[in-house]
């Protein structure tokens, strides 16, 4: 029975939502979702760019960089096909196979991006408390490996929630909350126990994002209190400019992720727009603020765009 119910959810049709009683002016919505999402492809598409073809920017902090604009990418560009696809009224139906794919890419590159955050946060560490190792200690090799380890430390464990979804029964409703698929919103669709899917979810949120948003505090202690030995008050604020950006990126991505889970979790009775608003800020504004952050923040990054783009022009460094 269990094959056979997971055989028939496989199958089975669910329909996205829009953005309840503005269907009609869903056209005219698209056009700012529209402009956040090319401004989002093309700035992270710029740093990726930028960082492979300038020899200078080959150093552990702009890898990282590249990384952090790789996994954004990756969670957001596949939310955006479902979105504009209800938004155009091209089709509100997914299937749940398409469903899975979609809930395994946001949820594992949005344990990723944390993960790259927590490598960004001891590759400062290291920059400004071990200036002297920082290039025997982060080389290419250990910094592939971080990545690929921050990739399976997401994955994998996204995987069993995902399978459990399969397992039960969707007696209920098959109208989905947001645009695009999200585990809680699935969950509450079943018409069974899923206890395990939610302790599940509970312990994925503590032993990832816990312990990586741990990582990151422990790690600026250690900076600030390294930076504070520092004598002269320009070399603290120059010590400390260089974590500005690495700051703003990490508070982009926990304020609206912590936001959307308080949402989700004690305020379920509230309008369907505060969800929906909550979730696209999810989804939407990393991709968009990272690239411009870092393109301000960071001089190298910013002289390496207008090498780019007035490439016969010379730019000091």
């Amino acid at each position: 029975m269990a094959f056979l119910n997971s055989s028939n959810t496989w199958s089975s049709t669910f329909y996205l939502t829009g953005i309840p009683g503005y269907e009609e002016y869903h056209h005219w919505i698209s056009i700012p979702f529209c402009l956040l999402c090319l401004i989002g492809v093309m700035g992270n598409c710029t740093i990726l760019h930028i960082v492979r073809t300038d020899s200078r920017l080959h150093e552990p902090m702009y890898y990282f960089l590249a990384m952090l604009s790789l996994t954004d990418m990756c969670m957001s560009i596949p939310t955006m096909i479902t979105l504009f696809r209800v938004l155009w009224s091209i089709s509100r139906e997914i299937n749940f196979s398409a469903c899975v794919v979609q809930m395994f890419f946001i949820h594992t590159f949005s344990f990723t991006e944390s993960s790259v955050l927590l490598a960004m946060a001891v590759d400062r560490y290291v920059a400004i408390c071990h200036p002297l190792r920082y290039a025997t200690i982060l080389t290419p090799r250990l910094i592939i490996k971080i990545g690929i380890a921050a990739f399976l430390r997401s994955a994998f464990p996204v995987i069993p929630p995902l399978i459990r979804l399969a397992l039960l029964p969707y007696c209920r409703s098959h109208l989905l909350s947001q645009s695009y698929c999200l585990h809680q919103d699935m969950m509450r669709l079943a018409c069974a126990d899923v206890k395990f899917n939610v302790i599940f979810g509970l312990f994925l949120m503590t032993a990832l994002w816990g312990v990586d948003s741990l990582g990151i505090f422990v790690s600026y202690v250690f900076i600030l209190h390294s930076v504070l030995k520092i004598s002269s008050r320009e070399g603290r604020l120059k010590a400390l400019s260089t974590c500005a950006s690495h700051i703003c990126a990490v508070l982009i991505l926990y304020v609206p992720m912590i936001g959307l889970s308080i949402v989700h979790r004690y305020f379920k009775h509230s309008s369907p727009l505060i969800h929906i608003f909550m979730a696209n800020i999810y989804l939407l504004v990393p991709p968009v603020l990272n690239p411009i952050i870092y393109s301000v923040k960071t001089k190298q990054i910013r002289q390496g765009i207008l090498h780019m783009l007035f490439p016969k022009k010379s730019i000091p460094m």
